[in-house]
């Protein structure tokens, strides 16, 4: 009982303190912790402890009680939870069983210190109850796994700290974990980039991806996740994490071979090309894909023990990431290559001049080395060409009443930019509709809205880059409402 006490103890704590602000819509104090950290407030506003309204004693015992209530007696409760303070270096809890993880976030958030805040409290509260967990004075955090320069005498001292710490932990798990089932460790803190003792730049993202595969793992997967609430404090106006990367880590084969980095490339593009096509088909968002291909990618380097230079030179796993990056762009603009003419005129000149105006000499030429005409290309409703200068017609600009059936010279670049017009002007019925009308090509529509996203993300156009984006995250929505469509005007006929 007196746990369960502590809990609204902790409650009264967090909404009973000089720090609370007031929350105007629902005229109550605001409790302290909506981030990370105990902000400054100019002005603070007091609840009443002994009431029955929000900050009132009473209110929180029957929030606990509802809690705990609604948990035991809910049909979907079949298992106990269990929770053990343990180093994650010599832990035995992961034996065996099937482990996804998520570690601490390098320095953004420092847990022991905010804990300090209630531990003062609970220690008062239950240090008869449960010695072990209350023996000192505040919380310890000499062995706590965050980079913390004040802690360890400076920013590299506690990046070697937090690393090591990391990779002690994740060999760990690649040790005790159940052999046929992956392990998911969750990678969300921001990236950074350091300068090694020989000038090069490291980021984050690859010195961990280093710690992990260091540790025996062979990772075969890296999925991005929409972790974070933008709407949260902390992620308010600020740069804050929207997402975190789930590495999906397998132990590495014993029988793994050393391979040269030429057959690293030959598999790397053999593997790639299946997973791409699979992304697409899947319907990942463009502003993902690069992220989810890492996984495949990194799959392939880490099947084999070593990977080397034909000079004996091991090939790191920065390296390993610029190839996977090379390759990727290559399938990508090999899928370019199946296009029409028209559309490789189109994408080659947006990656250049966006829907900006050019002279119309470049256009010729780019046109000629396309198998195209600028005349043609006005033909084809994609071009506006006047006084000896031409720029692409945006999708807002297309005309409303266009219908490809009747589209004497249809081309795919107009088939992604009318779906773009017709999804953020008319919803999504209306697109998949569109799209039905295209399915012969739809395949070819999809891999460009991809390809332009591409572009659009390297050439800083972000709200072109969203459209294409939306596109492709509306897809598989897109093919059921076009799918359906179909279908019941077969029905009908």
């Amino acid at each position: 009982m007196s746990v369960y006490l502590a809990f609204a103890l902790s409650k009264q704590a967090d909404l009973g303190n000089s720090l609370c602000a007031w929350e105007p819509s629902a005229q109550c104090p605001r409790h302290l912790f909506g981030r990370q950290a105990v902000p400054i407030v100019w002005d603070y506003a007091e609840g009443n402890p002994l009431g029955s309204s929000s900050g009132g004693w009473s209110v929180f015992i029957d929030g606990i009680v509802k809690a705990f209530t609604k948990g035991w007696n809910s049909p979907s409760v079949t298992a106990t939870g269990r929770a053990v303070p343990a180093n994650a270096e010599n832990q035995i809890e992961s034996r065996d069983r099937i482990v996804s993880t998520d570690p601490p976030y390098y320095d953004n958030i420092g847990y022991a210190d905010l804990s300090d805040f209630f531990y003062v409290w609970l220690r008062r509260a239950l240090e008869t109850t449960l010695p072990e967990l209350f023996s000192t004075l505040a919380v310890p955090k000499e062995e706590e796994l965050v980079a913390t320069p004040y802690r360890h005498g400076g920013k590299h001292e506690a990046e070697t700290f937090f690393l090591n710490g990391m990779t002690g932990a994740i060999r760990r798990l690649a040790e005790q974990a159940h052999p046929a089932f992956p392990v998911s460790v969750y990678y969300a803190f921001k990236q950074s980039e350091t300068k090694s003792d020989t000038g090069a730049v490291r980021t984050g993202w690859q010195t961990f991806l280093d710690a992990v595969i260091g540790t025996g793992f062979a990772i075969t997967g890296t999925w991005p996740m929409r972790t974070e609430n933008a709407s949260r404090l902390v992620g308010m106006d600020t740069n804050a994490l929207a997402s975190s990367i789930v590495l999906v880590c397998r132990r590495r084969r014993p029988d793994a071979s050393t391979v040269t980095r030429q057959d690293f490339v030959k598999a790397l593009r053999r593997d790639l090309r299946a997973a791409i096509l699979d992304f697409q088909r899947a319907g990942i968002a463009p502003v993902d894909l690069a992220q989810a291909a890492i996984g495949p990618g990194m799959g392939t380097y880490t099947g084999f023990a070593e990977v080397r230079t034909p000079a004996g030179r091991r090939v790191g796993v920065g390296e390993a990431l610029a190839l996977i990056n090379e390759v990727m762009e290559e399938i990508l603009s090999g899928q370019e290559a199946e296009l029409d003419s028209d559309t490789r005129w189109a994408v080659a000149w947006y990656e250049t001049h966006g829907f900006g105006t050019a002279p119309f000499g470049e256009a010729n030429t780019l046109a000629t080395a396309k198998n195209t005409s600028v005349a043609g290309l006005v033909q084809a409703g994609i071009l506006h060409a006047r006084s000896g200068q031409v720029r692409l017609l945006r999708p807002e600009e297309l005309p409303e009443d266009w219908n490809p059936a009747t589209d004497r010279r249809l081309t795919v670049w107009e088939m992604v930019q009318h779906l773009v017009r017709v999804l953020e002007g008319e919803g999504e019925i209306a697109a998949g509709q569109l799209l039905r009308r295209i399915r012969g090509q739809a395949g070819a529509a999809r891999e460009l809205a991809y390809r332009l996203y591409g572009v659009c993300e390297r050439q800083k156009r972000t709200a072109e880059a969203r459209a294409y984006n939306s596109l492709v995250i509306s897809w598989p929505e897109l093919a059921r409402i076009a799918q359906e469509h179909h279908g019941r005007q077969q029905h009908l006929q």
